[in-house]
C-alpha cells in the first residue's frame, strides 16, 4: 500500500496520481499498488515535485515495522527515527 499526503502538488502531477490512486480528500492519495509500481511512483514524485510540495509518503513493507516514510521538502511536522522506527513528532499544547 502507498499513501501520499501533500501540501500542494503541481496540476500535472496531481492528474497523473489520479491514474493510480483514490483521492479521498484533496492532496491525499491512497493505493494498493504493487511494490515495483510504488517504487516507480515514488521516483516520479521526486523528479516532478518541487520541495515546497511538502509531500509525506507512507509505503508498506513486508518486515518490521511494516512501513517506511519519505518526505519531499520540509513537512509540517518533523520526522524522527528512534531505534530504526520512523515517527512523526507531535507537540503538546498546554492550556
Amino acid at each position: 500500500m502507498l499513501v501520499v499526503l501533500a501540501n500542494d502538488l503541481p496540476p500535472a502531477v496531481r492528474g497523473r496520481m489520479k491514474l493510480w490512486f483514490v483521492e479521498p480528500r484533496a492532496n491525499v492519495f491512497v493505493s494498493g499498488i504493487k511494490d515495483s509500481v510504488a517504487a516507480t511512483v515514488i521516483d516520479y514524485l521526486y523528479k516532478h515535485c518541487p520541495p515546497d510540495s511538502g509531500i509525506v509518503i507512507f509505503r508498506s513493507l513486508p518486515g518490521p515495522p511494516g512501513y517506511e516514510m519519505r518526505v519531499i521538502g520540509p513537512p509540517r511536522k518533523p520526522l524522527v527515527a528512534i531505534s530504526g522506527l520512523q515517527l512523526i513528532v507531535e507537540t503538546l499544547k498546554t492550556q
